[in-house]
Order: structure tokens, then sequence, then C-alpha cells
């Protein structure tokens, strides 16, 4: 039986993050310097570098780009799309879903889906929120601009800006939540141990967490559902990157713990889980319909 793992990175830059949003204001980023290209290089060449399943099949990722960076590095944008990976949105500004106006929200949606649409010359079916701010009203807005499917719900509850949602009443196949017709929740995979969530889904927490636990959660995460999604950004990657010294110490914690590591400890997880499908979200998706196809055509 295939176990899947989905990749899946943010792309935004250093000084794009939330946590330093009250130090490095919108109208500031055009004045720093984006270092998001050469981090993003650095792991398309290493995903290029990583053949897995004996050799036959090179990972694929989904890229969930920043549309205010896609304007800026269309060369980017195809060439992600070029190495064979998903292009999809992680919307243009990089506010919050739910602190925007309803209307300004769609503009952002459509906008930044448009622009890649343009970019690539193909369809664009996946959205990522900012920092999983969803709701289900939010849902359905990013639903009306015409995407296939959302990978924003992160269940891990100690993060006041992660949305909350409802999803234990809707259809499954695969960890793929059915919300409508054709619409579908990819969630970030966590861990449930006793009453609390463990967060496994990556980002701070791969850098975080001791290796040896990351990967023990991460095979209870595979022999649960068969499937795992992991996410991260190209700035994680990047130890040499500014430092914003004026951010609280709790931010400044967070953001930079360990970066000289994660590019050695991403390159282990492959050799790790050797044995697994590395997909794109959008593959899963694909992979998940068509069994479901065939096993009601038997």
């Amino acid at each position: 039986m295939n176990r899947f793992i989905m990749l899946s990175v943010d792309v935004e830059d250093w000084f794009q993050v939330e946590n330093f949003k009250p130090y490095i204001p919108f109208s500031d980023w055009p004045s720093y310097e984006l270092r998001v290209e050469k981090n993003t290089h650095r792991l398309l060449d290493l995903f290029d570098a990583h053949c897995v399943c004996g050799g036959r099949e090179k990972p694929r990722a989904t890229f969930f780009m920043l549309g205010w960076l896609a304007e800026r590095l269309p060369l980017l944008v195809r060439e992600i799309h070029r190495r064979g990976h998903e292009v999809a949105s992680h919307g243009y500004y990089h506010n919050l879903c739910p602190r925007e106006e309803p209307s300004r929200l769609m503009w952002d949606l459509t906008k930044s889906k448009k622009l890649l649409e343009d970019i690539i010359g193909a369809p664009v079916t996946g959205y990522r929120a900012p920092s999983f701010s969803i709701t289900e009203d939010i849902l359905k807005r990013i639903e009306d601009c015409g995407y296939g499917y959302d990978s924003s719900f992160n269940s891990f509850d100690m993060n006041s800006r992660y949305g909350k949602v409802r999803l234990d009443h809707l259809e499954k196949r695969g960890i793929a939540v059915r919300v409508s017709e054709n619409f579908r929740e990819l969630p970030v995979s966590n861990l449930s141990v006793g009453t609390h969530v463990l967060p496994l889904g990556g980002g701070g927490y791969f850098r975080l967490i001791p290796a040896p636990v990351f990967r023990w959660g991460i095979r209870a995460i595979l022999n649960r559902d068969q499937a795992y999604l992991f996410y991260m950004h190209p700035w994680e990657v990047d130890p040499e990157q500014p430092r914003v010294s004026q951010a609280s110490a709790m931010s400044r914690f967070r953001h930079y713990l360990n970066l000289d590591k994660t590019f050695s400890r991403l390159r282990q997880f492959f050799y790790t889980f050797e044995d697994c499908r590395f997909v794109s979200c959008r593959q899963y998706l694909d992979a998940v319909e068509n069994d479901r196809i065939l096993r009601n055509a038997a």
C-alpha cells in the first residue's frame, strides 16, 4: 500500500512573517533584500537530488506562492512549475484572513490566483491562508473564488492565529475532507497524544522538536493515515538572513531557532522516509479520488 508524504512550501520572505509585522510595515517591504529566490532554489535542488522509491520517482511539492513575490519574481514561479512541482496560492499580501474585509479578502484570493495562472499558463487550484487563519465562512469564500482545495487547517490550538473549523462531521477520503462537491480541505498533519495535540506538521516545530521525536511522530501519523502533510518556508534554510533585533525575545526565538540545522534535517527526512511517495497536494487529491473511482467501478 502506498504511503504519501505531501511536501508543501509557503513561499514568503524573511521580512514578511507575521511575527515581524509590528516592526516591518508593509510600506517598507520594497526596501528589504529579497532572499527567497536563492533559498527556494536550494529547496528545488534538494528535491531534484533525492529520488525516492528506489529511484523511480523524484519528490514533488506544492509551493504556496505569495502574490507580492510572484509579481516581482515571475521567473522563479515558472521555474517551480518547469521542474514539475505544483504552484498554488498563499494570497497576495500575507494578511490574516479574518482581519480582512470580505471584499478585500475576495480581491486578494482572486488577484493571487489569476496572477499565478498568468505566469505559468496553467490552472491554480490550491490555497493556503497566511498563518493558517481560516474560518468556515472563509473556506466558502475560497471556494467561491474558484479554488478546488484549501490546505490551511491546523488542529494545534495553542497558536491563536490558527483558524477553528469543524471537519469531523464531513466525509473523508484519506486525509482529504470533502467540504462540498467540488472543494476539499487538506489539513496539516498533527498527532493526538491523550488529550493533547503534538504539532508535527513542520515549520518551527520541525526545528524545535528533537529529530528522533519528530520522526517517531511522523511514523505514527503514517501508520494511522497512510499520509502525512508537511510544511516549511524558504527562509528556514537561510541561517545568514538579517536579524530583526527590535522583535520580542519570543519572536526571535521562534523565528531563528536552529535555522542552521533545517537543511540537513530536511535531507535526512528524505532518507528516513524513502519508502514513501513524496507528492504534491494536487497529486495526493488525484490519487485518493482515483482510488475512489476504481473502488466504485469494482
